[in-house]
C-alpha cells in the first residue's frame, strides 16, 4: 500500500508553537503606528500617502511575483506590510510619489523575492531598498524638508520644498544643530518619515521587548557603543554631553537598533552574537558618520552586519556536552 499520499514531510523543526509570524509582524506594525502618527502630525497627510503607496506597492509586488512564479502566497503574513512601512520611515516626505514604488520592487522583488522569500533574504529588504535609492536617485531620496511643511500637497507627484538641514549635517561640520536635544528626542526637526521622533519609537521598541519580539542584546549594545565613542570623541567645540545626545536622537539610529538590526532574518538567533552584532553596527555607524561623506551610517551599518550573521551564528553557538570533540 502507497502510503505517500496520506504523509507530508516537512523540513525541522517540527515542535509548533503558539508564536506564528504574522503575530510578530502585527506586533511590529503596532510599534511602528506611534512614529506614523507623529510624522502625519509634523509633516501633514503626505507622509501618510508616502507610506500608503509604499506598503501597498510592497504587498502587491509580492503577491504578483509570486502568483507568476506559481508559488504560495505569503501576502497574509504581513510581512510585507512592515517592509512597507520601515521603507517609508526611511524616506524624506519630499519624494517624489514614484520613488516609494521603486524602491518597493527592489526591496520586495530583488532582495527578498529572489532569494527565495521570507526567511532567505540575506539582508535587511527596507535598508537594502533605501541604500539603492540614494544610490540611483541622490538629490530626490536626499531633500530634506523644514518642519513647517503642512502645505506640501498629499498627492502631487513632485513637490516645491524648502530645503532644511539636518542635525547630523550640522554635526558632520562640527556644528552644534539650532534644534535641541529635546526637538530631536520629542520630534521637532527636520529628517525622514519616520526617524524625527526619538522618543516614540523608543517607545515602540520598548513595546516589542516587553512583547518579547525582540531582545535588549542588539539595541542596547548597538545604542551603547555609538553612545560611548560619541562621548569620548565629540566634534569641534561641542560639549560632550551635547554631541552623544544629538548622535543617539537624531537621524535613523533608533529605528534601525529597534526595528532593522533586529530583523529575525538578517540578524544571529545566539545572545553572544547579537552583542558583538550589535558592538559592529555601532561601530561601523560612527566610522561612517565621523569619517564618511554621508552623515548618516545606520543603513550601510546595519547591511554590512548581516553580511556576518551567519558567521556570527557558527562561531558564538554553544558547546555541546557530552558530544564527540571533531
Amino acid at each position: 500500500m502507497n502510503n505517500s499520499k496520506f504523509l507530508t514531510m516537512t523540513a525541522s523543526p517540527h515542535v509548533k508553537g503558539p508564536i506564528k509570524t504574522k503575530n510578530i509582524m502585527l506586533d511590529v506594525i503596532i510599534a511602528l503606528m506611534l512614529p506614523l502618527i507623529w510624522s502625519v502630525y509634523v509633516f501633514g497627510f503626505r507622509a501618510l500617502t508616502i507610506t500608503a503607496v509604499s506598503v501597498v506597492s510592497c504587498v502587491l509586488f509580492e503577491y504578483i511575483y509570486r502568483k507568476l512564479m506559481k508559488k504560495s502566497n505569503t501576502i497574509s503574513d504581513l510581512s510585507a506590510i512592515v517592509t512597507g512601512i520601515l521603507l517609508a520611515f526611511c524616506l524624506p516626505v519630499t519624494v517624489p510619489l514614484w520613488i516609494p514604488i521603486v524602491g518597493a520592487f527592489f526591496a520586495i522583488v530583488i532582495v527578498k523575492q529572489l532569494y527565495g522569500g521570507l526567511g532567505k533574504n540575506v539582508v535587511n529588504p527596507a535598508l537594502a531598498a533605501r541604500v539603492f535609492l540614494f544610490v540611483a536617485y541622490p538629490s530626490q531620496v536626499s531633500s530634506y524638508n523644514s518642519i513647517d511643511s503642512a502645505k506640501l500637497s498629499p498627492i502631487a507627484m513632485n513637490v516645491d520644498v524648502t530645503a532644511g538641514s539636518t542635525p547630523l549635517a550640522k554635526l558632520k561640520e562640527g556644528q552644534l544643530p539650532e534644534s535641541g536635544v529635546t526637538d530631536a528626542l520629542i520630534g521637532n526637526i527636520p529628517g525622514c518619515i519616520g526617524e524625527i521622533s526619538a522618543a516614540l519609537v523608543i517607545l515602540g521598541g520598548i513595546f516589542l521587548i516587553a512583547r518579547k519580539v525582540i531582545s535588549w542584546h542588539i539595541p542596547v549594545t548597538y545604542i551603547a557603543t555609538v553612545a560611548i565613542i560619541s562621548f569620548i570623541f565629540p566634534a569641534g567645540n561641542i560639549s560632550n554631553l551635547d554631541y552623544m545626545l544629538h548622535q543617539l536622537f537624531s537621524g535613523g539610529l533608533m529605528l534601525a537598533a529597534f526595528f532593522m538590526a533586529t530583523d529575525y532574518v538578517t540578524s544571529p538567533v545566539t545572545k553572544k552574537g547579537r552583542i558583538i552584532y550589535g558592538i559592529g553596527c555601532g561601530l561601523i555607524t560612527v566610522f561612517i558618520r565621523f569619517f564618511g561623506g554621508y552623515p548618516e551610517g545606520v543603513s550601510f551599518a546595519v547591511l554590512i552586519m548581516n553580511l556576518f550573521v551567519w558567521y556570527l551564528d557558527k562561531n558564538t553557538k554553544p558547546k555541546v556536552f557530552g558530544g564527540a570533540k571533531k
